[in-house]
């Protein structure tokens, strides 16, 4: 199967994106936790997951003292705008190019953000310092070409924006009051260039959300693989600025696995390689200077990508481990031995729980069965139900490759005594990655403050890492009077050298609620400051943003920021790329402006 032509991809994003998407927080707004007669469900269709939720609503009040009850989400949308910071030339030069855009309050507003606590917090409390002045949406790179030579003409700072969903205030406007600023919107760009199925290879614009992506491409056959978190609203050109990773990266690869040649308009031309081949050795990678510059060096406008046929067979498990460090020593043999599943996560027991109790009102038969698996677990296999944890498990390939791969990862397994949790918790635990945002945003609603941050680590400090991690968050939270927390911890990634680990904190501060994000930032810099003492990296996939900024100099050295900002003179002189993520833009005004 090959494609020669351009094929226009129905978005997922409408312009008016707001009309679709939640403005205040994360997702579909037809999809939301709700409460109900002092009780949780899920309403929606578009996930695995309905109905009411008892035994949720008993675990939440038991660990945060919460009455669901008090479920109030109070977010009004807003009517008034900051002002607009004007440049009629450069508006005028859009018009006469036939470029789109909108000055329109709303579009503006839902493009000025990402999705962390304090993006989220702004919106809700309409306390957002700037927006971008303008949206444009480019449909081909010609037109990106023709922006970008209107912003340099006319000193207009341009942000790249795909799906909004980055957590590191990457995609956050920065606070620059003197300067029109520009959210290009790209996710109008989303064309499948050509596909090559000989060679296996595909051109994308890179506006394109992945669940576009998988849908296009599972119409030919074929998937890219590539499911980070936020696959649904998260876009190619966004994957590549951010390096980012997906679930499935044990047999995908990571995104700078996957891209082979990448296309970036800056502010001094367009940086491109002239073929398309596996591998050359004609000095640097140029491709590997743009993974990772989340919009400070340009605009990625096309990417050529790896493709796979889609697989025979896709099966999910899960595994029931007596304790976190049995299933991180699971893990490193199963990767010693090259064995890791396509996906291949470790759960701890709150998150275990958690999945658990995310299960809508059981029948009594459904209820008496889980009353016997409980009965096995503590009193035949002698597992305790405060700290036992889950590998949930994705295998994919053709049936007999899948069944013999299921054969040695369940050996391995054995050996650690393991049980197997089944197919159906398996499939829930990987599906249930993807209404994570939807739990925070609700929990927003009722004053719990939740939010992951992520790290890499080698194998052999995996586990103190998590057990100094959570220690400290501990601490920190009982200093400052906070009763009712909760911490935990996940691995997400494996590799030969080690893997990545996410953390969760949740917390309810009932003395002053509104102080509860300045509290969280608190906590999170000190355990981002307990992370990297214990040998753990800035970040495995998320990126440094401005959220991670101060931390960045100490992990490169002065001379990986001065070669930074070398490449970034060189491609951005007028510094139109202007979002202040890794390095502070040194002419940038203070953000206390009024």
């Amino acid at each position: 199967m090959d494609i020669s032509k351009p094929l226009k991809v129905v978005s997922v994003f409408p312009k008016r994106r707001q009309d679709l998407l939640r403005w205040d927080g994360w997702g579909y707004k037809d999809c939301k936790f709700v409460c109900e007669n002092d009780f949780v469900s899920f309403v929606g269709n578009r996930y695995p997951i309905s109905g009411r939720m008892e035994n949720f609503s008993d675990w939440a009040r038991e660990l945060f003292n919460v009455n669901v009850a008090d479920y109030n989400p109070i977010a009004v949308q807003p009517t008034e705008f900051p002002e607009v910071v004007g440049n009629k030339a450069f508006l005028v030069g859009l018009s006469e190019a036939g470029i789109d855009y909108s000055q329109d309050g709303m579009d503006r507003l839902v493009r000025s953000h990402g999705q962390t606590l304090t993006d989220v917090e702004n919106l809700r409390k309409h306390t957002y310092k700037r927006i971008p002045d303008v949206v444009i949406w480019p449909n081909c790179h010609n037109q990106v070409v023709q922006i970008v030579e209107l912003a340099n003409a006319n000193d207009v700072v341009l942000i790249p924006v795909g799906g909004n969903t980055s957590v590191s205030l990457a995609s956050t406007t920065p606070a620059i009051y003197d300067r029109t600023i520009a959210a290009v919107d790209m996710t109008q760009m989303n064309r499948l260039m050509w596909l090559s199925g000989e060679n296996l290879t595909a051109c994308f614009e890179v506006g394109i959300a992945g669940q576009d992506i998988e849908r296009e491409l599972g119409k030919l056959g074929f998937t890219l693989g590539h499911e980070p978190d936020s696959h649904e609203f998260s876009t190619l050109g966004g994957w590549i600025a951010t390096r980012a990773s997906g679930m499935k990266k044990n047999r995908y690869g990571n995104i700078e696995d996957i891209v082979v040649r990448v296309k970036m308009v800056t502010g001094n031309g367009v940086l491109e390689k002239k073929f398309t081949a596996p591998r050359v050795s004609i000095g640097p990678d140029f491709d590997h200077v743009i993974f990772g510059s989340e919009g400070t060096y340009g605009i990625v406008t096309e990417a050529v990508v790896k493709i796979r046929n889609i697989p025979e067979v896709r099966r999910y498990e899960s595994l029931v481990f007596s304790d976190f460090d049995t299933g991180v020593q699971f893990l490193r043999e199963v990767t010693e031995q090259q064995l890791q599943a396509p996906s291949m996560r470790l759960i701890d027991n709150i998150q275990f729980k958690c999945a658990v109790l995310l299960d809508p009102v059981a029948s009594w038969y459904t209820a008496f069965v889980n009353k016997l698996k409980h009965f096995y677990l503590t009193t035949v296999c002698g597992f305790n139900m405060e700290r036992i944890v889950a590998v949930t498990l994705l295998f994919e390939g053709d049936a007999k490759s899948v069944a013999h791969h299921e054969r040695e990862v369940y050996a391995i397994a054995k050996k650690y005594g393991a049980i197997k949790g089944g197919e159906h918790n398996g499939k829930k635990g990987y599906m249930l990655t993807f209404v994570v945002a939807y739990i925070r945003d609700f929990a927003w609603d009722m004053n719990i403050v939740g939010e992951s941050f992520e790290t890499s680590i080698a194998w052999d400090k995996c586990i103190s890492l998590c057990a100094n991690v959570k220690a400290c968050i501990r601490r920190e939270c009982e200093r400052r009077g906070i009763k009712y927390f909760a911490v935990s911890s996940r691995v997400t990634q494996s590799y030969d050298a080690g893997c990545c680990v996410y953390f969760y904190l949740l917390f309810k501060h009932l003395d002053i609620p509104e102080d509860s994000l300045k509290l969280f930032m608190e906590i999170e810099e000190i355990a981002r400051e307990e992370i990297l003492a214990c040998g753990g990296t800035l970040s495995h996939h998320h990126g440094v943003g401005k959220l991670r900024s101060k931390w960045y100099p100490e992990c490169v050295s002065p001379v990986g920021v001065g070669l930074y900002k070398a490449v970034k003179k060189e491609l951005d002189p007028k510094n139109i790329f202007a979002a202040g993520n890794l390095v502070r833009e040194e002419h940038q005004p203070k953000e206390d402006k009024p």
